[in-house]
C-alpha cells in the first residue's frame, strides 16, 4: 500500500498579514539597511520551515488575494467596508513574500476576482477527489469548515508559529459542532 501524496496549501495574505502584526507591533527593528520593513517576510519565513518540516508535502501551493475588489463586492458594496486599510509597512513586503516562495521553488498563485480563500477551498476539494490528505495553514478561523476526514485546516494561534490542528473531531470536542456548522456559528454569533 502507498502512502496518500501530500497537499500543503498556504493562504499567503492571511499569513503575511498575521506576521506582520506578530513583529511590527512588538518592535521596528525589522527595517533592512535600505529602510524596507522586513517583519513578514521573516515571520513567513519561520512558519515555512516550519510547516513544511510538520507535513512534509509533496505538493505546495501558497495563495493570494488578486486585489480589494471581489466577486462579493460586486454583490454587496460593503463586504470588508469596515476594514482598515492595510499599512505601507506591509504593502511593501508581499512582493518579497513571493520572491521568498520562488526562491524556495513553491508555486505562489492570484486569480482576479477571487480571494486566497476561494482558491484553497476549490483546491482541497479537488485534491481531496484525487485522494490527497491536505494540509491548510491560515490565521481565518472561516477555513475550519474546510475540514474533514481527508483535509486538516492549520490554524495559526499565537504569531505564526504556534499552530493548531483543525479536523472534525478537534471541531467537536473544541466548539461541539461539525465543519458545515462553522457558517452557522458566524451567521448567529457575527463576524467582525
Amino acid at each position: 500500500m502507498t502512502e496518500k501524496q501530500k497537499l500543503l496549501l498556504i493562504d499567503g495574505n492571511s499569513i503575511t498579514f498575521r506576521g506582520f502584526y506578530a513583529l511590527f507591533m512588538q518592535t521596528e527593528r525589522f527595517v533592512n539597511h535600505d529602510g524596507l520593513h522586513t517583519s513578514a517576510v521573516f515571520s513567513f519565513k519561520r512558519m515555512l520551515d516550519k510547516i513544511l518540516d510538520d507535513v512534509n508535502p509533496d505538493k505546495i501551493l501558497v495563495a493570494f488575494d488578486a486585489d480589494k475588489k471581489t466577486f462579493r463586492t460586486e454583490k454587496y458594496s460593503d463586504y470588508k467596508a469596515g476594514r482598515k486599510k492595510t499599512p505601507e509597512e506591509l504593502s511593501e513586503q508581499f512582493p518579497y513574500v513571493k520572491e521568498l516562495l520562488d526562491c524556495y521553488g513553491i508555486k505562489h498563485y492570484e486569480l482576479k476576482n477571487y480571494e486566497a480563500d476561494d482558491i484553497i477551498g476549490t483546491m482541497s476539494k479537488e485534491a481531496e477527489k484525487h485522494g490527497y490528505e491536505i494540509t491548510i495553514v491560515t490565521g481565518d478561523r472561516d477555513l475550519t469548515q474546510l475540514a474533514t476526514n481527508q483535509t486538516t485546516v492549520a490554524l495559526t494561534v499565537k504569531g505564526v508559529t504556534e499552530i493548531e490542528y483543525y479536523t472534525p473531531n478537534h471541531l467537536s470536542e473544541k466548539l461541539g459542532i461539525s465543519p458545515s456548522q462553522i457558517t452557522d456559528l458566524k451567521g448567529l454569533a457575527g463576524d467582525a
